[in-house]
Parts: structure tokens; C-alpha cells; sequence
């Protein structure tokens, strides 16, 4: 099964708003790699909830995709900020999924920390300049990431 991380300012929307929600889209994605993505998203997934622009950048746990990729709302509001008057709605350019908390970290799995780990060297979130929202992560990083605050992936 593929897994995914989700990056989110927690200041605008954290983990903990996603447990007080329990299930939010997740739109505004305006990036294209990004929204590939979300296209390959499928119901189940698991995704690593990480916070970023915050004091610390981190992971803060665990969500799972309740709603595979469809037409993201926020494209055809003029009053949103990611409003895309090009999309059409016959044939939408921007998507988006449905996610809801699965487990909160005890802790913030810094990014510091994950520098650290193995298996997350070649990680594109460790990678300079790498800014996308949405991005893939292997088997070999979920579970190094859930080991390393003292999860495990077999009993999310």
C-alpha cells in the first residue's frame, strides 16, 4: 500500500484540527506534481500529517484518505484565494481527497529527527528546495517515521 505525507501550517490547520473536524478535504492544492498526487490517492492510504512553517517543522500524525480525488470546490469560488478562473467544470484542472485522523504522534517527529533516520536520506521532504504539499513516502519511511516515537504501522 502507498503511503503519502500531507504538509499543513498548523496555524491555519493542524492535526488536532483534524481530530476536532474528524474527516476535512484536503483543497487548495495548486501545484501540479502535487495534485498527480491526490489523483493517485485511494481510499485507506495512509498519510503522515506534517506540520510545516512551525516551531518545530514536523510530523504530527497519522491520517487516513476517506474520500479518493475529485473536483476541488475551492477552484470555482471567485471569493476563495484558490480560485482558478481557467479550470473548467466540464473538466476540472484541480483535485482534491478527503482525509481523517487516524492517531496523533505523542510527540513532534521533528525534521531534524528525521534527517536521522534511516531510510529517510532520499526522502524529498529532506531535500533542499523541495516544496511540494503532497508527497509519496515508502514503506521503509512510514514505518521508520511511527518506530521512532514508538508506534507501529501494523496497529494504526
Amino acid at each position: 500500500m502507498p503511503f503519502w505525507l500531507l504538509k499543513s501550517e498548523p496555524d491555519v490547520f493542524g492535526y488536532p484540527d483534524l481530530q476536532r473536524v474528524g474527516r476535512e478535504p484536503w483543497n487548495g492544492v495548486r501545484n501540479y506534481q502535487a495534485r498527480n498526487n491526490l489523483r493517485a490517492m485511494r481510499s485507506g492510504e495512509l498519510c503522515l500529517f506534517y506540520h510545516s512553517n512551525a516551531k518545530p517543522n514536523g510530523i504530527a500524525g497519522v491520517a487516513r484518505v476517506s474520500r479518493e480525488a475529485h473536483p476541488d470546490n475551492l477552484q470555482f469560488d471567485p471569493a476563495s484565494a484558490y480560485y482558478d478562473p481557467r479550470s473548467p467544470m466540464d473538466d476540472p484542472r484541480w483535485s482534491m481527497v478527503e482525509v481523517e485522523p487516524v492517531r496523533a504522534f505523542p510527540r513532534v517527529l521533528t525534521l531534524d529527527d528525521l534527517r536521522a533516520l534511516p531510510g529517510w536520506q532520499d526522502s524529498p521532504l529532506i531535500r533542499k528546495g523541495t516544496r511540494l504539499s503532497v508527497l509519496p513516502v515508502s514503506d521503509t519511511e512510514f514505518r521508520a517515521a511511527l518506530a521512532a516515537v514508538g508506534l507501529d504501522a501494523d496497529h494504526l
